[in-house]
């Protein structure tokens, strides 16, 4: 009987790292909170907005779904290989005795940096906003263009 309760405890096979990762996630949100306000009016960092980076033979292209944003509600930036979108995800507050059954939607500052693959023509991007999707064009630098050499 001892020799079943002794080796029959959970407490003998848990993973001892398993307290650390939970004090792991506990600090990580915390010091988030301190830097970004109250765990109610943040967007998680990388996760918004969701969005989409493509390639043709001459330019990138970035669509990001950002609903509801206005263009004074956005700043972008355009550095030699990477793209910052940044803004302000603006909520209207409910009625003070509003009373949530389900709280998915959230409000907050967001910030995205988006590193590409090859240099860019920092003087020529392109963003246009429209139906809640916001587009990129990015063309490539000349140098990394591929060039069409001719056999002599």
């Amino acid at each position: 009987m001892l020799i079943r309760r002794i080796f029959n405890n959970p407490a003998l096979y848990r993973n001892p790292f398993n307290e650390l990762e939970r004090m792991r996630r506990q600090m990580d949100m915390l010091a988030g909170n301190l830097f970004t306000g109250s765990p109610q009016q943040t967007v998680a960092p990388g996760v918004y907005p969701a969005l989409n980076l493509t390639e043709d033979k001459d330019k990138y292209y970035i669509r990001a779904e950002l609903p509801g944003l206005k263009n004074e509600d956005l700043d972008i930036q355009a550095t030699g290989k990477s793209i910052s979108i940044s803004g302000q995800k603006k909520i209207p507050p409910e009625d003070d005795n509003a009373k949530y059954h389900r709280r998915e939607r959230e409000a907050g500052k967001f910030s995205r940096i988006i590193d590409l693959p090859d240099n860019i023509d920092t003087e020529k991007v392109e963003a246009g906003l429209a139906s809640g999707i916001l587009t990129i064009t990015i063309p490539k630098a000349e140098a990394v263009k591929p060039k069409q050499i001719t056999i002599r």
